[in-house]
């Protein structure tokens, strides 16, 4: 497994775009098509990347990039369906740590989540997020030292 993160460009669009998690999950992220269009209305803070394992796509994220604030927030994080629990998830998410510690003033990183059975809070708690009381727009906001 090599795990790394990947640039979305006109190449590899399609691929990304065709990423799925399973339909019991989809209340809990919106598709790759909503993310990277409001990632372009939103170009000066939305850092989005492709995740792959060697050539072959398995996952999207992107990272609110707030260095004003300064503020770091995972916004959007999906695994296809298809390649769920194996690891990639975890191996993706300490790549956008080791990404994020190399912004300004980053001590940490905040994620928010639907609280609901089989729900991605736990996965988040296993990585060593922590709720922090806070809701952002229904969903409950957690936060990680980096």
């Amino acid at each position: 497994m090599m795990v790394h993160l990947r640039e979305v460009t006109r190449d590899n669009l399609r691929e990304i775009l065709h990423l799925k998690v399973a339909p019991e999950q989809e209340r809990f992220v919106a598709s790759n098509a909503i993310s990277i269009a409001q990632a372009y209305f939103y170009r000066d803070q939305a850092w989005f990347r492709g995740i792959y394992d060697g050539d072959a796509p398995v996952g999207f994220l992107m990272l609110d990039d707030e260095p004003a604030k300064p503020r770091y927030t995972l916004w959007r994080f999906m695994i296809d369906y298809r390649h769920q629990r194996q690891g990639f998830g975890s191996q993706a998410l300490e790549l956008l740590f080791g990404h994020v510690k190399t912004r300004p003033g980053a001590k940490e990183i905040y994620t928010s989540c639907v609280e609901a059975p089989n729900g991605p809070g736990p996965f988040y708690e296993g990585l060593g997020f922590i709720y922090t009381g806070e809701l952002d727009e229904g969903e409950r906001v957690m936060r990680r030292p980096l």
